[in-house]
C-alpha cells in the first residue's frame, strides 16, 4: 500500500468527502510491526484501558469478524488494536452512528466523546465543514452499502507522536527556528488513510479504519513539483481551515520553505 501523494492534493483546498471506491481484494489493513513505535503507543493506550468505547447493549461481534476477515491468519489471539496499524470504529447505517470504537491513536480528538453521534454531529467541529455536513446522509448510505471506499486527511504536525489524544497531549508548540529549511526539518508530514468496508454478517455497519502514517517532512516532499502542490494547497487554505488544523502559525513558515525548493 503507497501513501498519500502529494501530487493529487486540492488546489485550492477544499473540506469534502473525497471518497473513492476501491476493488474488492484492496485488505485495507496493515500487520502492526511489534516493537514499532506505532506499536509501543499503541500497546500502551490499550493496556490502559483507554482504547474502547461502547453503546451500551451493542455487540461489535459482527465487526470484530469482519476485521480479523480481512488479514485471514494474522493477529490470532490479539485485540485488533494491537494486531493492525489502524484503529477503528463501526458506522450503523440504520442510524448513521458510531455505536463501537477501538482506537489509540486519535489526532486531535477524544474517542469517548464519540460515542453515539451521527456522522454530521461528528463533523460538526470541522472547519468550512458546509460540503461535509451536506453530504452526510450520501457518505452513511454509500459507506454501508457493501462496497469498499477509502478517502485521505492531512497535515503538518510538530509532533512525531502518533496518539494525539488531547486529554494525554497538549498540543506540542511549532519549533522555534527562524529560518524556513530550519524549521521544516523538524516538522513531520501527517496522513490519516480513512477507509470503510463492509461488516455484512446481517447487519447495515461498515468498518471506519483509519491508518495513520508519520514522515519527516522533508522526506515527504520529495521533488520540485510537489513542493509546489503542497505550497499553494496550503496558501490556499481559509483561515478557519489552518486555526482548526492548528496551522496558522506555521503557515507563513512553510510557504517560504516550499517555494524555495519548487
Amino acid at each position: 500500500m503507497t501513501g498519500l501523494d502529494l501530487l493529487t492534493l486540492p488546489v485550492p483546498f477544499r473540506m469534502q468527502p473525497g471518497l473513492r471506491r476501491l476493488p474488492a481484494g484492496d485488505p485495507q489493513l496493515v500487520p502492526l510491526q511489534a516493537g514499532s513505535r506505532l506499536w509501543a503507543e499503541k500497546q500502551a493506550v490499550f493496556e490502559a484501558g483507554r482504547s474502547r468505547f461502547m453503546r451500551p447493549g451493542f455487540d461489535p461481534g459482527p465487526a470484530l469478524e469482519a476485521i480479523a476477515g480481512r488479514l485471514p491468519g494474522h493477529g490470532a489471539g490479539l485485540a485488533p488494536e494491537l494486531a493492525f496499524e489502524q484503529d477503528f470504529a463501526v458506522l450503523d447505517g440504520a442510524d448513521g452512528t458510531l455505536p463501537w470504537l477501538a482506537v489509540c491513536v486519535p489526532s486531535h480528538w477524544a474517542p469517548e466523546e464519540k460515542i453515539g453521534l451521527d456522522f454530521a454531529t461528528l463533523h460538526g467541529p470541522v472547519a468550512d465543514n458546509a460540503a461535509l455536513v451536506a453530504a452526510t446522509r450520501g457518505l452513511v448510505q454509500l459507506a454501508t452499502g457493501g462496497e469498499c471506499w477509502e478517502r485521505w486527511v492531512w497535515t503538518v504536525s510538530p509532533s512525531p507522536r502518533y496518539d494525539q489524544h488531547p486529554g494525554r497531549h497538549p498540543r506540542e508548540p511549532w519549533p522555534e527556528a527562524a529560518e524556513p529549511a530550519e524549521f521544516a526539518a523538524r516538522c513531520w508530514w501527517r496522513t490519516e488513510r480513512q477507509s470503510f468496508f463492509p461488516v455484512g454478517r446481517g447487519t447495515r455497519q461498515a468498518v471506519f479504519a483509519i491508518h495513520v502514517q508519520l514522515a519527516p517532512l522533508t522526506q515527504a516532499v520529495a521533488d520540485p513539483l510537489r513542493a509546489r502542490r503542497l505550497h499553494d494547497s496550503l496558501a490556499s487554505m481559509s483561515p478557519a481551515v489552518l486555526a482548526y488544523k492548528g496551522l496558522a502559525a506555521a503557515q507563513p513558515r512553510l510557504l517560504q520553505w516550499l517555494a524555495r525548493i519548487s
